[in-house]
């Protein structure tokens, strides 16, 4: 499975070696904190075959925000809104 990591392929795929790198790590991080794999055969994978074989499957990519980043996004978003929305002058005070 490693193998793959040495490909051009799946470097050129994300745009990098550095970028691959991140995304391995963020991936990784959310699979430890819970995340279920979106791929469908994830029975006796480590996390990083896991994590390679959703890139090389267009499940996740370089640039995309993680599920973590869009939960708070949404959260942030919802609580700013009552606070800085249109109409509410407490922004300019």
């Amino acid at each position: 499975m490693l193998e793959e990591l040495k490909s051009d392929k799946i470097v050129n795929k994300v745009g990098g070696r550095f970028k691959l790198a991140a995304l391995i790590q963020r991936r990784m991080s959310e699979l430890m904190q819970g995340s279920r794999p979106l791929i469908e055969d994830a029975r006796d994978k480590t996390m990083l075959e896991i994590v390679v074989q959703e890139i090389l499957q267009d499940k996740i990519a370089a640039g995309e925000p993680s599920a973590a980043d869009r939960e708070r996004s949404a959260a942030m978003g919802q609580s700013q809104r009552g606070r800085y929305g249109a109409g509410d002058d407490s922004a300019d005070a």
